[in-house]
């Protein structure tokens, strides 16, 4: 496994693992790789100082990072439920949606559902508040 800084055109930093080099490069050519912030697929590897080990082995920071990892993993599945229990789901027609509730044109409510990048853009330079919903971490029982 390897892990990458990445950081997309809208210069969101974000980290990733592959399961090498070459895996990474495959996915950022078919446009596998998104930023969890906005949705870009404009993704490079950012600038970043590799991990090496040292002798200690009495290092406690493997357990901290899987407790942190697990944290974060729980915190993002609150969220998304959240969201999805409260909100209104709109489907493909988001961009249009939040863009109307933006102006007036339509009830002001929270609504969630799909956007193209180039969409979520465009709505961010109008000044139209969206934020880039979690994405459903793995079922826990389907792990590795």
């Amino acid at each position: 496994m390897i892990r990458y800084a990445l950081r997309c055109d809208q210069a969101h930093g974000f980290e990733a693992w592959f399961g090498s080099s070459s895996d990474y490069d495959d996915q950022a050519a078919r446009g596998l790789v998104e930023c969890p912030f906005c949705g870009s697929h404009s993704v490079e590897k950012a600038i970043m100082a590799p991990s090496v080990s040292g002798a200690k082995k009495s290092d406690p920071a493997p357990d901290a990072a899987a407790r942190m990892q697990t944290m974060m993993m729980e915190a993002a599945r609150e969220v998304r439920a959240h969201v999805e229990a409260n909100f209104d789901y709109v489907g493909d027609t988001f961009a249009r949606e939040a863009r109307d509730i933006h102006e007036g044109r339509s009830e002001k409510r929270e609504i969630y559902g799909e956007a193209t990048p180039v969409e979520v853009r465009k709505l961010k330079e109008d000044g139209v508040p969206v934020a880039a919903l979690p994405a459903p971490p793995p079922d826990r029982s389907k792990v590795n």
